[in-house]
């Protein structure tokens, strides 16, 4: 699998502005110069596209299994064991009680194999599901408009779902830009999550 690229060269990480308007209902697209971010992500207002993909420990993890129970924060991620992708992940674990509860389940998909996730998560200790999106390869963030066809691996993208499956908010970064978790803080307040 590739190397995670980092930041990319030449100047800061165009990450989105946190801030009071960083809940607001509305797409956020952060293409990186090295990583172009796929066209059309799922639109907020819109149904979410139904997916069900196998968790790290081999069961079976359906978005419309959470309807009508609680909301959902999708966060798609390129490869397990890269930098950026642990950073991310890491932090969300380390405030899984904001993410994981009884109104919102955190949910992590990637396009790496079901093995792969397994070993990520128990070396991490991770305690929220990590999905593969590994096959038909990389149907979930294709479905989502995060899929990058040229690298064969999802984008950062990130969707807060609501209980009757409609998205939101969502932010997309590109493969090297991180993710602000104060930015889903705000939009889980501002969706009353």
């Amino acid at each position: 699998m590739p190397p995670d690229p980092g930041p990319p060269a030449g100047g800061p990480s165009p990450n989105p502005p946190s801030g009071s308007d960083a809940g607001a209902a509305t797409a956020a697209l952060v293409p990186s110069a090295r990583s172009p971010v796929p066209s059309a992500p799922a639109a907020v207002g819109e149904p979410a596209p139904d997916f069900t993909l196998t968790d790290q420990h081999g069961q079976t993890v359906s978005l419309a299994g959470f309807r009508g129970e609680r909301a959902v924060l999708l966060v798609f991620y390129p490869y397990a064991f890269s930098r950026v992708c642990g950073s991310e992940l890491q932090a969300i674990h380390d405030s899984v009680e904001d993410f994981q509860n009884e109104r919102v389940q955190v949910l992590a998909a990637s396009c790496d194999a079901l093995y792969s996730l397994r070993a990520y998560a128990d070396e991490a200790g991770f305690g929220f599901p990590l999905l593969a999106d590994h096959w038909p390869h990389g149907a979930a963030a294709r479905a989502y408009g995060v899929f990058d066809e040229q690298r064969g691996c999802a984008v950062r993208g990130t969707f807060l779902i609501d209980r009757a499956g409609v998205v939101r908010w969502t932010v997309v970064n590109g493969l090297a830009d991180a993710r602000s978790l104060d930015d889903y803080r705000a939009a889980l307040a501002a969706a009353g999550v």
